[in-house]
């Protein structure tokens, strides 16, 4: 009987499997995103992220073969090296793009009009002709090196600092932070007062208010959209941070108020009586005793509703439109780069990264509040 009660159940190891399936899957394209923001176009280009650490052939771009002519007997010579840098190690090499690796390092061949060409293993050449070479168009050469790792700052550089880059995200992430971090805290403020009400205040019409609330949880946002873009714009204040800010606020606020009431009504019931009896009111109880045990909850809606509204794309379209790029949010401006910039893996890349590496932050930071104040504030 101890032997069958100390193996694990099948569940176990599926629930097990699946967890790290779920992990894998997470984190496989942020590692990617990640390490991809520190290579070069030229390396996304012909080699995946996973083999950014180690050394790789691949094919570069085709060289033309330059410098000054020199006599050498009876011969014109032009001697050289195709690459400014000396740890490029040659493996094969060609003078026309339909063989680019059709010679190897040391081997002497035919370029052309009684002229030949050596090209060796560091890039070093030499070509050589009986006749000059002035005038003449000097010969192509295509080349396949062993290529070290190779990490830059560069994309990082010209995506947040480089003041020619239109593009830029830095103000984009300036403008993020703007619509954040106000759209997360006014709901949470609000919801607060009216969870704590819900929760422990006794007035006419409670109950369906609570039921009130419910019953937004599951009203799409598409359909709020236009209704509330029209009120914005009839009051003045469409197209701005403050519009953007409470259609944020509206939209997060029931299930703000859902998870938090129910978080305060499992809270010690002794407690609250005992303030009322030692003539607290109903704000300083709220204050002094209700927030501060309510942390892991607000901490928990405060996760999402930050994630929700940093990553959001559709509500900063509708409510903070500006022809001039002066309100620009991330995910608005990376949608830009990917029309610009469609073959600048590099540059987008390092855009993606940027605009997820706060919400990685805060989530990590405040990740241990997130299931014990969900599981609380969700289940009663």
């Amino acid at each position: 009987m101890n032997s069958t009660s100390s193996k694990k159940s099948p569940l176990v190891w599926a629930l097990h499997l699946s967890v790290v399936a779920l992990v894998a899957l997470w984190l496989f394209p942020t590692v990617g995103l990640f390490v991809s923001s520190f290579r070069t176009a030229d390396q996304i280009a012909n080699t995946g992220w996973w083999n950014a650490m180690f050394t790789q052939e691949r094919q570069r771009p085709a060289i033309r073969i330059e410098g000054s002519e020199t006599r050498d007997g009876d011969s014109y010579v032009i001697e050289g090296t195709l690459f400014a840098v000396d740890d490029v190690v040659i493996s094969r090499w060609g003078t026309s793009s339909r063989a680019p690796e059709a010679y190897e390092p040391g081997e002497t061949v035919d370029a052309g009009d009684g002229a030949s060409l050596t090209v060796e293993e560091n890039g070093a050449f030499r070509l050589s002709s009986p006749e000059s070479f002035a005038g003449k168009r000097l010969p192509r050469v295509f080349t396949t090196a062993e290529a070290p790792p190779e990490f830059t700052l560069q994309n990082y550089r010209f995506v947040l600092f480089d003041p020619n880059n239109r593009e830029g995200m830095a103000k984009a992430f300036f403008n993020t932070l703007t619509v954040t971090i106000p759209a997360t805290i006014i709901p949470i403020v609000i919801a607060a007062f009216a969870a704590y009400a819900l929760a422990w205040m006794r007035f006419p019409g409670r109950a369906l208010l609570i039921a009130a609330v419910v019953g937004l949880l599951v009203v799409p946002l598409q359909l709020a959209l236009i209704p509330l873009l029209r009120l914005h714009n009839d009051i003045g204040i469409g197209k701005g941070y403050l519009g953007v800010w409470l259609a944020h606020t509206g939209f997060g606020l029931p299930l703000a108020i859902y998870l938090l009431r129910n978080y305060m009504v499992g809270l010690p019931r002794d407690i609250i009586e005992n303030a009322r009896v030692d003539g607290a009111t109903d704000f300083q109880i709220f204050v002094k005793i209700i927030l501060p045990l309510s942390f892991p909850a607000l901490a928990s809606f405060a996760i999402f509703q930050f994630l929700w509204t940093w990553n959001d794309l559709l509500v900063a379209l509708v409510f903070l439109i500006d022809s001039t790029g002066e309100t620009t949010v991330m995910t608005k401006q990376i949608v830009e780069l990917l029309g610009t910039r469609g073959g600048n893996w590099e540059i987008l890349a390092t855009s993606a990264f940027v605009s997820i590496a706060v919400p990685l932050a805060v989530f990590f930071a405040m990740q241990k509040y997130l299931v014990r104040g969900l599981l609380s504030g969700s289940v009663k």
